[in-house]
């Protein structure tokens, strides 16, 4: 049932964790704090904004049903920024060619409180 379920989340969680592991040769080195701001952090939005919404996307109805929804907002987002702290970790200790970057997590909390946002403006109740 559980797969069932989640099997969107989870084969784009999947994607993220193979994408975040390929190596990043091409990707350019950044000099200044300005140039964090880049389409690499849009991507990093991207990607953990479409977890995030289909996190939410697979618990519409426990979401629309419970009465203090934000027990499942911070469950959700918290389980998606760790999820993202974790792919930064592992691209800075495990990951061949690839090096965490503090920058690139916060584009992923981001990206994970987007995907929230969308999901509201979605599915809001009339």
């Amino acid at each position: 049932m559980f797969i069932r379920r989640f099997w969107p989340s989870l084969l784009w969680a999947l994607v993220i964790l193979i994408l975040t592991g390929v190596p990043g040769k091409y990707i350019p080195e950044f000099v200044s704090f300005w140039d964090w701001i880049g389409p690499d952090k849009f991507v990093h939005l991207f990607i953990f904004g479409t977890l995030s919404f289909l996190v939410f996307f697979d618990l519409r109805v426990q979401y629309h049903a419970h009465k203090n929804r934000w027990i499942i907002v911070i469950a959700v987002l918290g389980i998606t920024v760790a999820y993202a702290l974790l792919t930064e970790i592992l691209q800075a200790t495990v990951f061949i060619g690839r090096d965490g970057n503090v920058y690139d997590f916060l584009a992923n909390t981001v990206g994970a409180v987007a995907g929230w946002l969308v999901f509201c403006i979605r599915f809001r109740k009339k």
